[in-house]
C-alpha cells in the first residue's frame, strides 16, 4: 500500500483527472488548493528579500492512497499530464502506507504492519 502525493500546477488538472477517471479501479483522490515556490535554477539567486518571500504561486496538491501495483500507472498519469517543460511543473513523491481503513465500511482489508516480526500481515474486515 503506498500513498502518492504531487503539487501541479492548477491549470494540468482537468487533464489529470479526465485521465484518472479512465483508469480501471482508480481508488479516488484528495485534492486541495497550495501555495508553492520552486527552487531557484542553478547559479540564480532572489534579487531582493522580496522576491525571496514572495516567490510563492498556487498549485494543487493531490494525494491517493493505493495498492503497490496501481503506483507506477498513476505516477505516470500525473507526470505525464501535468508536464509543460518549465520550471514549477510540480513534484511526485511516493511513501508506505501501513494500514488503511475506509470509515464507511470499518474495512481494514490491505496489508498491516506487524512491528513485533518485522513483517507484514495480512488483515480481514475489522470486528
Amino acid at each position: 500500500m503506498k500513498e502518492i502525493k504531487a503539487v501541479v500546477r492548477p491549470g494540468r488538472m482537468d487533464r489529470i483527472r479526465e485521465a484518472m477517471r479512465q483508469f480501471p479501479g482508480f481508488p479516488g483522490m484528495s485534492v486541495s488548493e497550495v501555495d508553492g515556490c520552486s527552487r531557484f535554477p542553478a547559479g540564480q539567486h532572489p534579487r531582493s528579500v522580496k522576491e525571496a518571500l514572495t516567490d510563492y504561486s498556487r498549485k494543487v496538491r493531490i494525494e491517493i492512497v493505493c495498492p503497490d501495483e496501481m503506483v507506477e500507472p498513476i505516477v505516470q498519469i500525473i507526470a505525464d499530464k501535468g508536464f509543460t517543460g518549465h520550471t514549477g511543473d510540480g513534484l511526485v513523491w511516493v511513501t508506505n502506507v501501513e494500514n488503511r481503513v475506509r470509515i464507511v465500511e470499518k474495512d481494514r482489508d490491505f496489508a498491516r504492519w506487524n512491528r513485533a516480526s518485522g513483517r507484514l500481515i495480512e488483515t480481514g474486515p475489522a470486528t
